[in-house]
């Protein structure tokens, strides 16, 4: 038994026949949760795994961005010399 992360009701679940990646619905509140974790047993929203993935995309695209930046300011500098 694992509790739901949204709201806390308590899940019966058959833990072997779970892996990670697997995705159950909360029947007290109607989330979609995903199995995170096996031992022990982890639930997240998926809305929660959602916003992770968007803010490790958007940092990566930022220090992407930062590193361009800074190459064409060095550029800049030494045209200047």
């Amino acid at each position: 038994m694992v509790n739901c992360p949204n709201c806390e009701a308590v899940i019966d679940l058959d833990e072997e026949d779970l892996d990670e990646g697997d995705t159950l619905t909360c029947d007290e509140c109607g989330a979609d949760l995903s199995v995170t974790g096996l031992s022990p047993l982890e639930l997240e929203t998926q809305e929660d795994e959602d916003e992770e993935e968007e803010e490790e995309e958007e940092d990566f695209d930022y220090d992407e961005d930062e590193d361009e930046d800074a190459d064409e300011e060095e550029e800049e500098e030494e045209d200047w010399h």
